[in-house]
């Protein structure tokens, strides 16, 4: 995982100067962690000089939104066409094609997490997700968060020290600015929590990550695009991730929806499991 960078310029600060802010040109000898990370980390910057561009032409959110959407795909989808030539890419902007079904290894991004958030002005809790997923294996992940300037990775396995201070007398537990579903705030009452309200699915488990907060449950549903690149980056920071009722997180399936999700400290995940899982 990178940490915060000590300027604005969104970069990765994984591996040599290779990826300094200036530079990059990820290529096929490179591990699949540093691609995800250069990757998410160039789709950052893009979609930041094109929000700046947007901003200042005072275009409708919508617009921007939509733009931003697929200008991220697009560099995405042809970068990996270049450096993974053989591999499939299941994205939330592309059509979905069986062909991965049968692939080995499968590249799952979320070009724009957080798409209402990147639409506000000054917003920073939205993310760019790219992960890999090797016979059925998922094998790596990163979450940019290019408003803040940091580009988090599977890269590294050693838990960061967030998640090695002593968990807070109240659980600080992430919750939507818009949904707060019943079983969540069971769960947080049960905790006697403190909530914390944030945008997209990266930008939330990458604060528990960070150890801004100690929980990311949802439920209702998302895409696996939504969490596969989070995941990876968690269980690489010693975190728990499961499911709701404790089962592993699959990807790759025909189906790409996943009905619920738990990022959380490992020292909460039982009490957690046991309001959530029921």
């Amino acid at each position: 995982m990178t940490r915060e960078t000590a300027d604005t310029t969104p970069h990765s600060t994984v591996g040599p100067d290779r990826h300094d802010p200036d530079r990059h040109d990820p290529d096929r000898r490179d591990p699949d962690h540093l691609v995800a990370a250069d990757l998410a980390t160039a789709a950052g910057r893009l979609l930041l000089a094109h929000r700046a561009d947007a901003e200042r032409r005072v275009l409708p959110a919508a617009d921007v939104r939509a733009a931003g959407d697929r200008l991220s795909h697009e560099y995405l989808v042809a970068e990996l066409a270049r450096v993974r030539p053989a591999d499939a890419v299941l994205s939330e902007e592309g059509a979905d094609h069986a062909d991965r079904l049968t692939a080995e290894r499968v590249w799952i991004v979320d070009p724009l997490d957080g798409t209402r958030e990147f639409g506000e002005a000054g917003r920073t809790d939205w993310a760019v997700h790219v992960a890999l997923v090797e016979r059925g294996d998922l094998v790596a992940g990163a979450v940019a968060l290019p408003a803040l300037g940091v580009t988090y990775s599977s890269a590294d396995t050693a838990p960061l020290s967030g998640t090695e201070s002593p968990v807070p007398a109240r659980p600080r537990v992430l919750v939507s600015r818009t949904r707060r579903p019943e079983a969540v705030m069971t769960m947080a009452s049960a905790l006697r929590a403190e909530l914390i309200e944030m945008g997209s699915a990266g930008a939330k488990a990458m604060a528990v990550v960070r150890g801004d907060a100690d929980v990311y449950a949802h439920t209702g549903g998302q895409y696996e695009w939504d969490s596969a690149a989070p995941v990876a980056v968690a269980r690489a920071a010693g975190l728990h991730v499961s499911r709701l009722d404790g089962s592993p997180l699959v990807y790759n399936q025909p189906n790409p929806w996943l009905p619920d999700l738990l990022v959380c400290r490992p020292e909460l995940a039982a009490d957690v499991l046991e309001v959530l899982a029921p």
